[in-house]
């Protein structure tokens, strides 16, 4: 039983489609990694230089101040992030943009082929060389006659 288990899960994983999920997740979160440092590293400055230096990840709202008591004791800040948020949110942006223009390029690209091969259907196919040379003589003859 438990080797049926196995084998199972060894068809199950091996499957093309399962691989090849492994390989978009595996890319997908290298490509996250590049898009997050790209706004971090690349948008924000520009933007935070614009807005007066303002870094957006220190873009919070405080709802209560951290504290420390006589015993030592600190209790942190309680705020809202929203400058990370609005990291995120640009983030995001980004990536369904690269995603939308990837998915575009590939549907101009599949409606070229698919244009292409109609095209190719469409076109009578040429006869061999010998069976022109034939045709061409039989035309002649036919012209004698």
């Amino acid at each position: 039983m438990a080797l049926g288990l196995i084998k199972e899960f060894r068809d199950f994983a091996m499957r093309g489609n399962v691989i090849d999920m492994a390989v978009g997740i595996i890319i997908g979160a290298a490509f996250g990694k590049i898009v997050s440092s790209l706004v971090a590293d690349i948008v924000m400055p520009p933007i935070g230089l614009i807005t007066g230096g303002v870094d957006f990840r220190d873009l919070k709202y405080v709802i209560q101040e951290g504290t420390a008591d006589a015993a030592g004791k600190v209790t942190g800040e309680v705020a809202i992030n929203y400058g990370t948020f609005l990291n995120v949110v640009i983030d995001f942006i980004i990536v369904a943009f690269a995603i939308f223009m990837v998915i575009k390029a590939m549907n101009t690209a599949k409606k070229r082929f698919e244009r292409q091969k109609e095209q190719e259907a469409a076109a009578p196919a040429v006869p061999p060389a010998d069976v022109q040379l034939l045709t061409e003589i039989r035309d002649l003859l036919k012209k004698q006659d």
